[in-house]
Formats: C-alpha cells, sequence, structure tokens
C-alpha cells in the first residue's frame, strides 16, 4: 500500500510539470506496466483530480481544470490565498524565492477553475506589493500565463518593446523564466528571427497561447540562466565586475549563484558578474561575510568601503 501511495503521488507530480503525457511515456518514467497505470489514474479521479485521458497509438493523459479544486489538496479560500501570496513572493527582493514561486503559481492556475482565477486577478489589481528598490514591475498575470505556456510546451505570441522604443510583434517557443538581479527574463526561440532570444518580462505585453505545440530545441548555453546572464552582458553598458572570495565556491554559489558566474581557483572562488550599477556587486560583497580582493573595476573597493563607512554610523534608539 505504501508503494502504491508514493507512486500515486510520483503520478500527480509528473502530471503537474507537463500538460500532456503520451501514455507509454508516463508509465516507463514510473517503471510500471500500463495497466498499472490506468489503475493509479483512476485513484487520483477517486481523490478529485481532474485527469483526462485520450486514446489511440498517441493516447495519454493530462491535468486538465475541473469544476472544483480537487478537495484533499486546497480548498476555494486556501487556493486564493496562496495563489494571491505566490503572486506577491514572484514580485518581492527574497533571494532564491521568486522562481519557485512562478513555478508554484503556475501549477495553482493550471487546475483552478475561472471563478478562482478571476477572484485572484481583482486582488492582485487591487493590491501593490513592495517590490525591491529600482526593479521594473512585473504584471503577475503575465508571470503566470508565461509559466503555463513554459510548462505546456506552447508556442506564445506576445508584444515586445525594445530599448529604444520600437514595438514588435513575437512568434517563440518558450523555454524557462529567469529571475536575475533585479529583472525577470523569457528565455525562448524567436521563429521569426530563427534564433534564441532573452526578453525582458517588464517589456512583454499581451502574451498568447497559440495552442500549438512544439518540441524544445537545445539551448547555446549550460542553462537558461546561463543564457540570460551572458545575453544581458553583451549588451548592457556598465561593469565588468570581477573578485577573488577567500570561501569554498558551494558556499559563495549557495549566496549568489543565481547573479554570477562563479569558478573555483584553489581554495578560493572567483566571482565574475555584469552590473549597471555597483550597488549590487557591493551588496554581494557584503552577504558572502568572506575576505574579497576585488580585481576590476578599481572603484568597486572605493565604493564598498563608502558602503562600510556609512553602515558603521548607524545607530540604535
Amino acid at each position: 500500500m505504501a508503494n502504491t501511495s508514493s507512486r500515486t503521488l510520483r503520478l500527480l507530480s509528473l502530471l503537474q510539470t507537463h500538460r500532456y503525457w503520451p501514455g507509454a511515456e508516463l508509465a516507463d518514467r514510473l517503471e510500471v506496466s500500463v495497466r498499472t497505470l490506468r489503475r493509479d489514474v483512476e485513484r487520483l479521479r477517486d481523490l478529485g483530480y481532474p485527469v483526462t485521458a485520450s486514446r489511440g497509438v498517441d493516447g495519454g493523459y493530462q491535468l486538465a481544470a475541473g469544476a472544483a479544486l480537487p478537495p484533499l489538496v486546497l480548498d476555494d479560500e486556501e487556493a486564493v490565498a496562496i495563489a494571491v501570496g505566490l503572486q506577491a513572493a514572484a514580485q518581492g527582493g527574497v533571494a532564491g524565492i521568486a522562481e519557485t514561486s512562478v513555478r508554484a503559481l503556475g501549477k495553482v492556475a493550471a487546475v483552478m477553475p475561472p471563478k478562482l482565477r478571476k477572484r485572484v486577478e481583482a486582488l492582485g489589481a487591487v493590491t501593490q506589493p513592495a517590490a525591491l528598490a529600482g526593479g521594473p514591475a512585473v504584471d503577475s498575470r503575465i508571470l503566470t500565463a508565461l509559466a503555463e505556456a513554459c510548462r505546456a510546451e506552447e508556442r506564445i505570441e506576445f508584444g515586445y518593446t525594445a530599448a529604444d522604443g520600437a514595438v514588435t510583434e513575437r512568434l517563440a517557443e518558450p523555454l524557462r523564466l529567469v529571475s536575475l538581479g533585479r529583472r525577470w527574463y523569457l528565455v525562448a526561440y524567436d521563429l521569426h528571427r530563427h534564433d534564441w532570444r532573452s526578453f525582458r518580462l517588464d517589456r512583454i505585453t499581451a502574451p498568447r497561447r497559440t495552442g500549438d505545440r512544439f518540441r524544445p530545441r537545445e539551448l547555446p548555453a549550460e542553462d537558461a540562466a546561463a543564457y540570460v546572464r551572458a545575453a544581458v552582458g553583451q549588451r548592457t553598458p556598465g561593469f565588468t565586475i570581477e573578485f577573488v572570495v577567500s570561501a569554498p565556491i558551494d558556499r559563495v554559489r549557495a549566496a549568489i549563484g543565481r547573479w554570477a558566474r562563479i569558478e573555483e581557483d584553489g581554495e578560493r572562488t572567483v566571482v565574475r558578474m555584469q552590473a549597471d550599477t555597483l550597488d549590487w556587486p557591493a551588496m554581494a560583497i557584503a552577504v558572502l561575510g568572506a575576505d574579497v580582493t576585488v580585481v576590476q573595476p578599481p572603484e568597486l573597493a572605493e565604493h564598498v568601503r563608502g558602503w562600510a563607512q556609512n553602515l558603521a554610523r548607524v545607530t540604535g534608539p
């Protein structure tokens, strides 16, 4: 019984990561027969999960929106509270939580009945989270729509405003959402330009899912975050940052790994990044809590010392 329960939870987790799973592929991932898979799907339906099935050679399963949320997971009020909370977290300044919040919000929205979606959108329209200072505002509905399109591997159309103000219509295959510094980016294959692109979410308008599925192409980078860091570094004027930290690489990655390229150099760690101001690199150095040697630019060391002098003057009540 314990094995069956664990397998059912694993099945639910897989159904939440893709819009559609071919039956044979899903059975293979669970290491069970197709007949056992059908029984597990029936167990999920008995628990209230809206799993739909298509028959035939290419038949499979998907988790669809139902008349109500699965009763053993969330009730209506809890679903609305969680969705609003995830929207706020996605736009907050807590390191490491924003991307997770968007993924979770995409899963909740995928099975949320229309009446609850309207309540969430109404609450989001009249509330304004205190976003990280200096960061452009991103509509949580755009975050959710793009997260769902990435998960479903479905092509999207949207309007995009370039840095020079030019507005164009784009057709793209979305791969990942990346939170980098104070901004959100969509990594997608641009079908009009026949190449990979990273799009700032605050410049995207009216994303529309086309219903056309696609097979993800190979990204010419280690991962989506690395692609965005490289793309931003090529087109963003500002500072090329490099400093050496007297700390293990795992510790440095845990603290600032999402924002920089990090390499090991013996017992020390080399950090490189692009920045439009020196404030973020100074903040990164401050949170590391280790000896740091600035390689470039020279003014970064002076900027950090200025921060230290200002902070030393802070007093309590």
